[in-house]
């Protein structure tokens, strides 16, 4: 089970991201509600991962050393904009109202799939993004040679 596609999705007057049905349906059976929700482009997105994946993160970055200047930034920018959260029963999520604001998320937002993680953006944001930086020809061949 992966988390794919995109939907629309709500924040309410709280500051609650209602979780989109198929999205939702995969965090439940396949991860549970625990989430770790954070930005790595200074708060231009919201990042929404699943405790589980969260945690694999954690250990690579235990392994490595903490006073390399990358592993600081890192840890700095995820801490920064990052909390635990927890999915409630209608399907909703608390976004930390420092996160909310730096996104922009207050009515209607784009929620993506990434396959281990979603995204969170303002509508127009990411229309501006895809339109700024498509998914070109040159991509396409960095994937195949990946073998994608």
């Amino acid at each position: 089970m992966v988390l794919r596609g995109g939907s629309t999705a709500k924040v309410d007057a709280q500051g609650r991201l209602k979780i989109p049905r198929i999205h939702r349906k995969v965090l439940e059976d396949h991860y549970g509600q625990e989430v770790f929700v954070t930005s790595f482009n200074n708060g231009e997105s919201v990042l929404i991962y699943p405790m589980d994946e969260w945690k694999k993160i954690e250990d690579k970055v235990l392994e490595q050393p903490r006073m390399k200047p990358e592993i600081q930034r890192f840890l700095r920018t995820t801490s920064y904009w990052g909390q635990e959260a927890k999915i409630d029963k209608q399907g909703r999520l608390l976004i930390h109202p420092r996160l909310r604001k730096a996104a922009s998320i207050d009515s209607e937002v784009s929620v993506i799939g990434y396959l281990n993680y979603l995204e969170v953006w303002n509508q127009e944001k990411i229309e501006e993004s895809i339109i700024k930086d498509p998914y070109t020809a040159e991509d396409a061949e960095a994937l195949a040679d990946l073998g994608i």
